[in-house]
């Protein structure tokens, strides 16, 4: 029998389709902070935040490092068009971490010259690959 709760879930980035599927909810950060999707949603767009990519199947969930992009929400469906999304096997710990460090040496010793948001990012970015694995 069907699940009735369950709505289609697309991911797709530059290089491939990442994620196609039935799902019952779905998790990220956007902008304007973390969300959750269930079927019957209210329509809308939103801008997509680093962070941890959270998928409820009928048999479990799967997580994923979510980096930027869009994500269209209707009712049956959510499309999310992704600049870089990995699952936890494709994701490099130690070059992670080393990439964590220079951002947060940026954000220690920032001068007139530093790209402060561009350091909060690559931040974001470290600790959603970071966390997806641990």
């Amino acid at each position: 029998m069907a699940d009735n709760n369950l709505f289609k879930l697309k991911i797709i980035t530059p290089d491939r389709m990442f994620y196609e599927g039935e799902v019952s909810m779905v998790e990220f950060n956007t902008t304007e902070g973390e969300i959750g999707v269930l079927k019957k949603h209210v329509p809308t767009t939103v801008i997509i935040s680093p962070g941890i990519l959270t998928i409820t199947e009928a048999d479990g969930t799967k997580e994923a490092a979510l980096h930027a992009g869009f994500a269209e929400i209707l009712q049956e469906e959510v499309v999310i068009l992704a600049e870089i999304v990995e699952w936890p096997e494709e994701i490099d710990l130690d070059r992670a971490e080393k990439a964590k460090e220079r951002a947060e040496e940026h954000l220690r010793n920032k001068t007139s010259d530093t790209d402060i948001v561009r350091a909060e990012i690559a931040l974001q970015k470290a600790l959603a690959r970071i966390n997806v694995i641990k």
